[in-house]
């Protein structure tokens, strides 16, 4: 049996692509763009993760609690801010809270030569794709003979704080890829996603020292905060503040 040519190309193209860092993801621009969900082996499409964002400098990182059932140190802190009740408790844990994503596997329309890429989106995105998927008129949208791609428009409406994004499905069905082998090939493509936010996962240990820091660096803040307000009210001035001010004619 000869090499299959075209699974050798999906493997050098997914390995291209995890080369080059963030090409593995697709984020909308303003306006439209069309897409094709790609299928999944296990049959869902549609990913869910939790992610911690807002502590410190520290980039986002998988929640060891809401993603594996681990201990986390964060959602425990975060817990205990809500206890609190403060209006600064309460904003501090809304940052530090985790978040709902979700992520499926596309082909951009007019984007093909960059592969299958990951769509990252928010839970109303999610909503109105499960609602495509189970409307019987629609059918299984991801079939790559006679699926439906879907035209996504995004931005920011006038008036609004947070862009927003509207899925309208194509009107024809269509097929994923214009020939058999090509199908073969976007397929193997679709990452494994045991695999894809590894480098996010902590163990409880790191995020306890994770926060620990942060919140050393909090207090640090919040002194010097002090420190300077201190300051800034004392009646007592230097010779030279008292010079400059005599200057000012103050």
């Amino acid at each position: 049996m000869g090499i299959d040519l075209a699974k050798m190309k999906a493997k050098r193209e997914a390995l291209e692509n995890r080369g080059a860092g963030n090409n593995m993801f697709w984020r909308p621009e303003d306006g439209e763009q069309t897409i094709r969900l790609v299928p999944t082996s296990d049959g869902d499409p549609f990913k869910e993760y939790w992610f911690h964002y807002n502590l410190g400098k520290n980039p986002s990182f998988l929640s060891p609690k809401k993603n594996f059932g681990e201990s986390d140190p964060l959602d425990d802190f975060v817990r205990q801010l809500y206890k609190e009740g403060s209006d600064d408790s309460i904003k501090m844990a809304k940052n530090l809270s985790a978040r709902q994503r979700f992520f499926s596997p596309v082909i951009v329309r007019g984007e093909e030569d960059k592969g299958v890429r990951l769509w990252g989106y928010g839970k109303m995105a999610y909503k109105e794709l499960l609602n495509l998927v189970l409307n019987p008129e629609y059918g299984d949208i991801t079939d790559v003979n006679e699926g439906t791609d879907l035209v996504i428009t995004y931005g920011k409406p006038v008036g609004a704080q947070f862009p927003q994004t509207t899925i309208t499905p194509r009107r024809k069905s269509s097929p994923l890829a214009s020939s058999e082998d090509e199908i073969a090939s976007r397929l193997d493509q679709v990452p494994d996603f045991n695999t894809v936010f590894e480098g996010s996962r902590k163990t409880p240990q790191e995020v306890q020292a994770m926060l620990d820091s942060f919140l050393l660096q909090e207090e640090d803040a919040e002194e010097m905060s002090t420190e300077t307000t201190h300051y800034n009210k004392s009646k007592d001035t230097t010779e030279c503040d008292a010079a400059f001010n005599d200057l000012l004619g103050a």
